[in-house]
């Protein structure tokens, strides 16, 4: 389970994140929207300890990440590209996460083969395209096995083939108990995914619920989007 409780962080004079809170439940997909700037980024770097909030706090499992003695064995993410230096292949990059995490080399070629790059991954990572990185990035997550996974625009750079795969991906780790955060800016194309909602502008919660309880009346879900962060960016 993840929460987040009364998470607030301030980037200068800005509020970026303002009394954010929610809970992420296991067995469930969790979409996390918001247009660029709304604060998604900020909220998901404060839970993954890389940014300090200025009140409140973010939990994994009841603790805060910088206090998970075995963090890639329990939370799996996926923020900025693929975290591996261009002149690595995927193989190489995998192997040391691996071995720096006391996790058995056999997860490498696994992993590889879950996301499709078990053809490509001596090559370096400096030839991959987007979404080539976007699934070495999926497989440093997949690595330690964790039971949270918190990925960030999981999306970006795929192909159709890919969006459909991912999709169908997080939906079966999410059943088999798992918790499944994942941000975007794309409301239909979450909403195909997700089993919750949570839409965050100018770093406050506009609305949270199952995506029929978010969708609501609305005729389509960009409409439904559009009518819940409209309001807040006058």
């Amino acid at each position: 389970m993840i929460e987040f409780i009364g998470l607030t962080k301030r980037h200068g004079r800005k509020l970026a994140v303002d009394d954010v809170s929610f809970t992420v439940c296991p067995g469930r997909v969790t979409g996390f929207l918001g247009p660029n700037g709304a604060g998604k980024s900020s909220t998901l770097r404060i839970l993954l300890g890389l940014d300090f909030a200025d009140a409140g706090t973010a939990l994994v499992g009841g603790r805060p990440y910088r206090e998970i003695r075995n963090p890639l064995r329990t939370v799996g993410s996926l923020l900025d590209g693929s975290g591996a230096h261009r002149s690595r292949s995927a193989r190489a990059h995998l192997t040391w996460l691996a071995c720096s995490n006391g996790i058995p080399r056999s997860r490498v070629g696994e992993v590889l083969d879950v996301v499709g790059l078990a053809d490509v991954a001596g090559r370096r990572v400096s030839t991959y395209s987007l979404g080539m990185g976007r699934r070495l990035g999926l497989a440093a997550a997949l690595l330690g096995e964790p039971e949270v996974l918190v990925l960030d625009e999981p999306v970006n750079g795929l192909d159709p083939v890919g969006i459909r795969w991912i999709r169908g991906f997080l939906r079966a780790y999410a059943a088999e108990g798992r918790t499944v955060l994942l941000s975007s800016h794309l409301m239909g194309e979450t909403a195909e995914t997700a089993d919750d909602l949570v839409v965050i502008n100018a770093g406050r919660i506009v609305t949270r619920g199952s995506v029929q309880e978010v969708v609501g009346g609305h005729a389509s879900l960009e409409e439904s989007f559009f009518a819940l962060t409209e309001g807040l960016s006058r």
